[in-house]
């Protein structure tokens, strides 16, 4: 069996893993990406063809690499996207070990602070990376997440995760349902009325930002008043009369069109049907909860929300910005309960895409970095529990910044600087561990 040493073995060739390559290159050290498809593989392969990434072109920035296009207004696929980071990975001359999975990380069980070999990485090629340093940026939307009781679903309906759903045409005839409200469901049931399709949407807890407002993209207003921490960070909703209700999950912004606005008003507009939240199946009985104004409700005060900050931001700064005629809100005119029940068979639905989320999958790395779920344990979503582990693109606590596109640059740059800190400590040498 071939063994090969490199000081640093990062999992993943997304961007984050990407970002944190060139950061250590930038700073003289060396690192071995593993990845078990291509380089930007989950943006080429596993979104839908019309997406559009929604943070924006400005955003798209890996460390030493700005945005480069013509228009740093737009929003690029998923698969420009991808094109995107390989470019940058092979201008950058990043050593990408492509087609290469993981089967396990070891640790060394004699392993002392100042050896060389911390972990020995066991690849399908059948070689052994041993490393001083583990980066795992495979994220935490590795697994696609369908509840258990799709299994009691008619066996006649077509099922697909939003990972595998591709567009309209890839669907069979008929009504389609999509499971899930937050940015992928309600693009795709845009997408999919928009196609003359009969669209059923299962609606959850999520909020809703403007697309545009005053004049300006909401993510220019988020840059004039600091508000991306309001984007990124899980927003509890207190509800008079009622106990706080959290709304988890990035807010739904549309990108399709640079003055459309998207949410469960616009959606019931143009004869989306909204139902409740999925609970339990039998056949082509769905139990779902009797709960659609409610979580518009919610939708809509998520809204109003952020729209005070803009315009509390504009008063207090003294900024000319055009008023909004009408004012923006999500449209309760076309929407209301449904009940506690959707017979699939009875409104000719015949597929169903569930935009249920993901979950990560950690399952290479020795157990005691783990808990007892399976989940990293971690400090500032980017410090492992083994000295030398260190993760690229997982949340932490309430705020998903870490996992998004705009927070490549800082992760990668944070851990470089951690790593290059350890070899200064490491060598016993009373040089500075300050890098710039």
């Amino acid at each position: 069996m071939n063994t090969e040493y490199s000081e640093t073995v990062i999992v993943g060739a997304g961007q984050q893993g990407c970002g944190v390559a060139a950061s250590l290159q930038d700073i003289g050290h060396a690192a071995v990406v593993v990845e078990r498809a291509e380089v930007g593989h989950a943006w080429a392969h596993q979104r839908w063809d019309s997406l559009l990434v929604g943070s924006g072109n400005r955003t798209i920035q890996f460390p030493g690499w700005e945005y480069d296009g013509t228009d740093p207004d737009g929003t690029m696929s998923g698969r420009e996207l991808a094109r995107h980071l390989r470019r940058y990975a092979t201008e950058r001359q990043l050593q990408v070990l492509q087609h290469t999975e993981v089967h396990a990380v070891e640790c060394p069980p004699d392993a002392a602070n100042g050896d060389d070999v911390r972990f020995r990485t066991q690849l399908s090629s059948g070689t052994i990376l041993t490393s001083r340093n583990l980066v795992a940026a495979v994220g935490g939307y590795a697994n696609p997440r369908v509840p258990d009781f799709a299994a009691a679903i008619d066996p006649g309906v077509q099922q697909v995760h939003s990972r595998d759903y591709r567009n309209p045409e890839s669907l069979p005839d008929g009504a389609v349902l999509v499971v899930g409200a937050g940015i992928s469901g309600q693009q795709i049931a845009d997408e999919l009325a928009d196609a003359g399709r009969s669209v059923f949407l299962s609606v959850g807890r999520h909020r809703v930002f403007p697309h545009r407002y005053r004049g300006r993209g909401v993510h220019e207003w988020m840059y004039i008043f600091s508000l991306y921490e309001d984007f990124v960070t899980a927003e509890t909703m207190q509800v008079e009369g009622g106990t706080p209700t959290k709304l988890p999950g990035l807010p739904v912004t549309a990108v399709t069109n640079r003055n459309a606005a998207l949410n469960l008003g616009t959606l019931a507009e143009k004869g989306v049907v909204l139902v409740g939240s999925a609970r339990a199946a039998d056949g082509s009985i769905l139990s779902v909860d009797d709960n659609v104004v409610a979580i518009a409700e919610d939708s809509s005060r998520s809204l109003r929300a952020i729209l005070q900050k803009i315009d509390a931001g504009i008063r207090q700064r003294g900024f000319v910005a055009p008023e909004e005629h009408p004012p923006l809100d999500v449209n309760m005119t076309h929407i209301a309960d449904f009940g506690n029940k959707l017979d699939l068979a009875h409104h000719g639905i015949t597929s169903i895409i569930w935009c249920t989320g993901f979950g990560p999958d950690y399952h290479f790395l020795p157990k005691r970095a783990l808990d007892e779920h399976g989940a990293p344990i971690q400090h500032k979503g980017m410090l492992g529990a083994l000295p030398g582990l260190y993760y690229a693109g997982l949340p932490d606590g309430n705020s998903l910044h870490l996992t998004g596109i705009p927070a490549t640059v800082e992760c990668g740059r944070f851990i470089a600087r951690q790593i290059h800190i350890d070899a200064v400590m490491r060598s016993g040498s009373s040089a500075s561990v300050v890098v710039h």
